[in-house]
């Protein structure tokens, strides 16, 4: 990410995430704040034109993915409030809207992310007249200089009680050593805590297809100053989990999250072959 500046991988997702409120029936993941928190200059294309601004045949499995891997965080952690956690920490939060549409009460979000973006946030927020809710911590992060454990130490998280992290969007963006510590860091949380988040797939898995749209993404993302670094395989994903510290795992593929989210739908909106979402439990 250019310094300064939010990020512009994290701007395109939450326009996705819009757009996926204008043109999928039925949504997969509802936000009624999607359009509030973007660029006011795109959420008025928007809004004219959804399909104009969504016209690369990319799009509709770019706005599948966002929504399931949304979907899924916020259906486990509906599942872990139910269990008694009382924090959720969103990891490379960006645009996300969950802590001003969060409906348990004893539920305290910790926002963690680049303090530019956040910045950028924040502003988009108060431009919009949206409160930032009495439970909700910003904590500005800059990774090359603050650790995730400090950073969290000094906003009021409780290391003593389990949470439940969200981390979408951000692992291919990070080196493997960098992957390994913050999952290091909620492994040594108590018994419980939950972690989830996607991965791209190793390109070598991928179909001829599959490797034709990675590398089209991948010059994309690289484009804007921010390249893709790092893939998995499930197995050795899951390695790295249990070395970490986790004890109960869960791999999300194409299939499963096609099963669950997409299947009897009549627009063929599906998730590509690339996404997978782990899940882990202290």
């Amino acid at each position: 990410m250019n310094e300064g500046r939010g990020s512009r991988t994290a701007e395109r997702v939450a326009e996705r995430r819009a757009a996926h409120q204008l043109l999928d029936v039925p949504v997969v993941f509802e936000d009624p704040l999607a359009l509030t928190i973007i660029e006011p200059a795109v959420a008025s294309r928007l809004k004219v034109n959804a399909k104009e601004h969504e016209s690369s045949p990319l799009s509709p499995f770019l706005r599948a993915a966002f929504a399931a891997r949304s979907r899924l965080a916020e259906d486990e952690l509906s599942a872990a409030t139910k269990r008694g956690l009382r924090q959720y920490v969103v990891l490379g939060a960006g645009f996300d809207t969950f802590a001003y549409r969060n409906p348990y009460p004893t539920l305290q979000v910790f926002e963690v992310d680049h303090p530019a973006t956040q910045a950028l946030k924040r502003r988009r927020l108060a431009d919009a007249g949206i409160a930032v809710p009495a439970g909700t911590v910003f904590v500005p992060v800059d990774f090359s200089k603050t650790s995730l454990a400090v950073a969290l130490g000094e906003s009021g998280f409780d290391r003593e009680a389990p949470a439940f992290f969200s981390w979408l969007g951000v692992v291919p963006y990070l080196e493997r050593d960098a992957i390994e510590q913050t999952l290091r860091f909620v492994a040594s949380l108590p018994r419980g805590t939950t972690i989830v988040f996607d991965y791209g797939s190793s390109p070598s898995a991928l179909s001829w297809t599959g490797r034709l749209v990675f590398n089209r993404m991948a010059k994309r993302v690289a484009a804007v100053g921010e390249p893709w670094k790092t893939f998995f395989k499930p197995e050795e994903l899951f390695e790295m989990l249990q070395r970490a510290g986790f004890s109960t795992l869960e791999d999300f593929g194409p299939p499963e999250l096609n099963a669950r989210y997409f299947a009897g739908r009549t627009d063929g909106l599906r998730i590509g072959e690339m996404l997978h979402i782990a899940k882990a439990i202290v």
